[in-house]
């Protein structure tokens, strides 16, 4: 086996086996291309046999290349991941060599208003070269803000899931699914799409058409936002997934609970969703620094 048959069986390991997103496939498969290529092994019991040490060499590679905390972070996982399988195709347990990354700042998700999160989805709708465009896209950001949805998630749905009852059965990150309930808002934005959508929705096809009539990518809908909010005035931050965190936001500041709130955004663990805690914070912190006469 070569360096090729390697990266491809990583490759497949990735996407089939971990069911991983094809960017992260792309990322953790040039980390280990680069890996084979800077240390010149061709099989698998050379990588299986690298330690500690070598992913230092190798991120200290990568940073002299000038990358930062995230890309070298993400680096290391990649790297400990492919070493991990290494040992697994060698006959070996699956386990990678103990090596803490760099540290990172968690920044904080920037929600945007709930009159921002709507007006943002009508200007997309009103700005569309026609009706069904501006439909569909108001459909997935409806999606997004009023059921916390990916916007992975919010495409993958197929024609079968419509029309939208109370709630819908949404497959996440690994495959993990999870039931989200489904507000009027929402369900009548999608039946308007699907009334207006020029190509017949067989069942297992997928429930949102580019223009074209093949499978709707998420550029279109992210440079549609963009668009608007360039037009709101509103700050770069307010992308298609910042609707999914205002989604959370508003909820918590509602009383929403953070393990109902964890399984309507269907993360992993309790961590992931405790930031939003945080945003509540910031933003209650802002009001008053705003409104309050002795706030400045």
């Amino acid at each position: 086996m070569n360096a090729a048959d390697m990266l491809e069986a990583w490759g497949a390991h990735l996407a089939l086996g971990r069911r991983r997103s094809p960017h992260t496939v792309r990322a953790y498969v040039a980390a280990a291309a680069r890996l084979l290529r800077e240390t010149g092994i061709g099989d698998w019991h050379g990588v299986a046999a690298l330690e500690a040490p070598a992913l230092r060499r190798q991120l200290a590679a990568r940073r002299a290349d000038g990358i930062g905390n995230a890309s070298a972070a993400r680096e290391l996982s990649a790297l400990k991941g492919f070493i991990a399988f290494a040992r697994s195709q060698s006959g070996g347990d699956a386990v990678s060599p103990r090596l803490r990354g760099p540290r990172m700042k968690k920044g904080l998700p920037r929600p945007v208003t709930p009159d921002d999160a709507v007006n943002v989805a009508e200007l997309v709708a009103a700005g569309a070269a026609e009706d069904w465009i501006g439909s569909r896209d108001r459909a997935v950001l409806f999606l997004m803000y009023g059921a916390g949805l990916r916007i992975a998630e919010a495409l993958s749905l197929t024609a079968g899931d419509a029309p939208l009852g109370q709630t819908l059965v949404v497959t996440g990150k690994g495959g993990k699914q999870r039931v989200v309930p489904i507000i009027p808002a929402v369900r009548d934005a999608v039946e308007l799409y699907v009334a207006r959508c020029p190509y017949p929705l067989a069942d297992q096809e997928p429930l949102f058409r580019g223009a074209k009539g093949g499978p709707l990518g998420q550029g279109m809908v992210q440079k549609a936002m963009a668009r608007a909010r360039a037009a709101l005035g509103l700050p770069t931050t307010a992308t298609p997934h910042a609707l999914r965190h205002s989604f959370a936001t508003h909820l918590l500041g509602a009383g929403a609970d953070l393990r109902s709130l964890q399984e309507l955004l269907g993360h992993a663990s309790l961590g992931s969703t405790q930031i939003y805690t945080r945003v509540d914070a910031a933003t209650m912190l802002e009001t008053y620094r705003t409104a309050h006469p002795r706030g400045r």
